[in-house]
């Protein structure tokens, strides 16, 4: 699969954004880079999700039509993306006119198919989830997210989703790996096997949204107009259009586990009622927790994320984000941890790595790659590790594994390291023997090419960083491809400046 189609969810506009809607967006803009890198076609996508009662609610709040407050507080979600130098494509809006011809055109497609009947719902809805839920699954009032429900009733039109329990059961047991980590694919498997009912997708009650075509009275349940919004970005419901052609179904909706469901059982069911291809994969990751609970604005207990890189730096937040936690699990931050982990794998391994070795050819090997003498068997070995990284790297993004796509690059940055400690070039330097100052310049030769190759790869997780050092080793082509051809010795080398300062764990007040 040449083509690469990477998305976020939509971010919902009723608070502003924390630390877990930047997780998610990093790891997107981390697989994106990634491709690009590789030479793959991409096109990543993100934006805000602007319909729905939430939003009629607070924006009535605030004292301001629903157009104008989405329009003020989409700038805002927009502006996270540019703080934490997330490299979208497109950053699309449900307000959008194409939006609202996309949602409808797949209603229609729907409906034309005898997927949507009339009829009345009654049952739990939650307001804040913008979600329906079975009374099994409501305890204490509340549904399995926390957040309160009511009984509503209502006319409605209904999905008829009950038909669709098999061809999705079907669909990925052909597919077992559309659907990550596993134990997400489980759960979802779990779901539809307990039995699928038909779908209320429509609203009567408020009228901020994307009007049913046929029935304007009516407005289109959330997660079908939202959702769509994956298809508003190709074109559709032109899917002859060229970015239809090359984008879907190679597809991969990253998301927080909490919205599995409708990505992974809704979703699919519409598309294959459509006649649509299913997504290639739905990748839902964990929670980032902080006191034990997941992030969010109704508990008070969100993480400030513009603050952590003013005070500590972009690079630096990315890095964690993705290092820490294997993704796909829930994780806690703590400020602790978080600068434990700049430290000792920023500062003290690739930093320092980085600055001794550049430091070094910059003072005693005249500002300039040295050339190679014979390698011996250390040396082939550790050269060996660098130009193997792309397989282990490719199969960790292929899994969406992020988190061991870090471990493996600091893996071989660990051995450098080892590498300079044992060689000691700077003993060979005080030699006057021309073999050693030979063998001195082999040695800064092997490190810079592994600088570079580690440099490289780091670039889609800390790509300020990762440009700095590569600019320190004076490279103009970054792309993967580029490491085929080895490192030009002669090359000269402008004065290197350390990339990761050391933090200091802040006394408590």
């Amino acid at each position: 699969m040449t083509a690469r189609y990477i998305t976020t969810p939509i971010y919902y506009l009723n608070g502003e954004p924390h630390l877990g809607h930047v997780y998610t967006t990093v790891a997107a803009d981390v697989l994106a880079r990634y491709w690009r890198l590789s030479g793959a076609e991409v096109k990543f996508l993100t934006g805000t999700d602007e319909h729905g009662q939430k939003i009629a609610q607070a924006a009535e709040a605030a004292g301001k039509e629903p157009q104008e407050f989405v329009d003020e507080v989409s700038k805002e979600w927009f502006q996270m993306t540019q703080t934490i130098g997330s490299s979208q494509d497109q950053f699309i809006r449900t307000t959008q006119p194409d939006h609202y011809k996309a949602a409808q055109a797949l209603w229609e497609r729907l409906e034309a198919k005898g997927q949507i009947y009339k009829g009345a719902y009654s049952g739990w809805y939650s307001v804040r989830d913008e979600a329906y839920y079975d009374k099994s699954e409501i305890t204490d009032g509340k549904a399995p997210s926390g957040s309160p429900v009511e009984w509503l009733e209502e006319e409605s039109y209904f999905f008829k989703l009950s038909e669709w329990e098999e061809p999705l059961l079907r669909f990925y047991e052909e597919h077992p790996e559309a659907i990550l980590p596993i134990s997400r694919r489980n759960e979802v498997i779990s779901f539809i096997k307990g039995g699928l009912r038909d779908l209320s997708i429509s609203r009567s009650n408020f009228s901020w949204g994307v009007p049913v075509p046929t029935d304007p009275k009516h407005v289109m349940y959330v997660w079908i107009e939202a959702l769509t919004n994956y298809l508003t970005a190709l074109g559709y419901p032109n899917t002859d259009s060229q970015e239809f052609q090359t984008f879907w179904p190679n597809v991969i909706h990253l998301m927080g586990k909490d919205i599995i469901r409708f990505h992974a059982v809704y979703w699919p069911a519409f598309l294959m009622a459509a006649g649509i291809a299913p997504p290639h994969r739905i990748f839902a990751h964990g929670w980032l927790l902080h006191s034990g609970e997941k992030m969010s604005k109704s508990l008070g207990n969100v993480l400030e994320p513009f603050q952590l890189i003013d005070d500590y730096g972009l690079d630096q937040v990315r890095y964690f984000l993705m290092r820490e936690v294997p993704f796909g699990q829930d994780g806690s931050f703590s400020e602790e941890t978080f600068i434990h982990r700049i430290n000792s794998d920023l500062t003290n391994d690739f930093g320092n790595l980085a600055q001794r070795v550049l430091s070094f050819i910059h003072k005693n090997a005249n500002a300039q790659v040295p050339t190679p003498g014979e390698f011996t068997h250390e040396d082939e070995e550790l050269l060996a590790k660098a130009s193997h990284l792309h397989e282990s790297l490719r199969d960790h993004m292929n899994a969406q594994a992020l988190t061991k796509y870090c471990e493996t690059i600091w893996a071989v940055i660990s051995d450098a390291n080892r590498y300079v400690d044992h060689m000691q070039p700077w003993s060979l330097k005080k030699s006057e023997d021309p073999q050693d100052q030979q063998r001195m310049g082999t040695i800064l030769y092997v490190l810079s090419e592994v600088i570079r190759h580690v440099a490289t790869y780091a670039q889609p997780v800390i790509p300020t960083a990762a440009g700095k050092i590569l600019d320190q080793l004076a490279q103009e082509s970054r792309d993967f491809a580029s490491l085929k051809s080895p490192l030009k010795a002669g090359l000269e080398l402008p004065k290197p400046e350390g990339v990761f300062p050391r933090v200091e764990v802040r006394e408590a007040s």
